[in-house]
């Protein structure tokens, strides 16, 4: 097994990918950090004939790899063993995750307190056609939308560059977070982003809740569902030429009890 795990790191290193000190040969996929970027991947099989694959996300490079010596199949130690460091690496990446998290919400609360509203004739907010609604202006010129976690603590924030450039805070959770524009309304709006959900809001006047992105649409419903489970909620799709947007959408809506729409309204993100 050993000589094994060692054949697959020497591939890895011909083609010039640098493998994790541990290696976890359970079939499932593992991720591990190049260049303190966590776009490394393998999977390794060492049941009966040892293959496996790797690559580097970033590069788009994805190598496959077959054990050509002789092999020997896992014994019940091996899978225990390999069980115990799986566990105990999910338990490492959790803890390494949630400091993260803590420490950007600090930092979120920080920044958030030295900001001013942002003015109505910010380049984005005309580009947009678009009211600032509660945005805040970052001293760089960058608007700055807030994040809030299930119990509506503030947990990161967005920064959007007047061509519409935007980021999060490194480290800071955005997974089921959202902000919301108005107050609670028999009717609840979900879009994907600012901009969208501005005009959506600014042309209805129901409660808009801002997903930030297409893959955080399902979870973030299933949050506003649980904070109004009588409310008719709608899921605004972006209408992407990949249809990304509205296939996102209809999982949300399927998962959570909601209506999708695709949007038709006078503002994209």
């Amino acid at each position: 097994m050993t000589l094994t795990i060692d054949h697959f790191k020497n591939a890895m290193l011909e083609t010039g990918i640098a493998p994790p000190d541990i290696i976890i040969g359970d079939g499932n996929l593992h991720r591990f950090e190049i260049n303190g970027k966590l776009n490394g991947w393998y999977v390794l099989f060492l049941d009966g004939k040892a293959a496996g694959s790797f690559g580097d996300w970033k590069q788009g490079r994805k190598e496959r790899w077959k054990m050509e010596d002789n092999f020997k199949p896992l014994t019940d130690e091996d899978r225990r063993t390999f069980a115990i460091e799986r566990q105990r690496q999910e338990c490492e990446r959790k803890a390494e995750e949630a400091a993260k998290h803590k420490a950007a919400a600090s930092k979120a609360l920080y920044i958030w307190k030295q900001t001013l509203p942002a003015p109505d004739n910010h380049p984005y907010l005309l580009k947009k056609r678009i009211k600032p609604n509660g945005a805040r202006l970052g001293r760089d010129g960058k608007l700055i939308i807030p994040l809030y976690n299930a119990n509506k603590e503030l947990v990161n924030l967005q920064f959007i560059k007047a061509d519409g450039t935007k980021r999060f805070l490194s480290g800071g959770k955005k997974k089921g977070c959202f902000h919301w524009l108005g107050e609670e309304t028999s009717k609840i709006l979900i879009c994907e982003g600012f901009a969208t959900a501005a005009s959506v809001y600014e042309n209805t006047g129901y409660l808009t809740v801002i997903a930030f992105d297409a893959g955080n649409l399902k979870d973030v419903a299933i949050t506003v569902r649980a904070f109004a489970p009588d409310a008719e909620i709608i899921i605004m799709a972006d209408n992407d030429e990949s249809g990304v947007g509205q296939t996102k959408a209809r999982a949300a809506a399927f998962g959570s009890s909601t209506t999708c729409t695709t949007k038709r309204c006078r503002s994209t993100c």
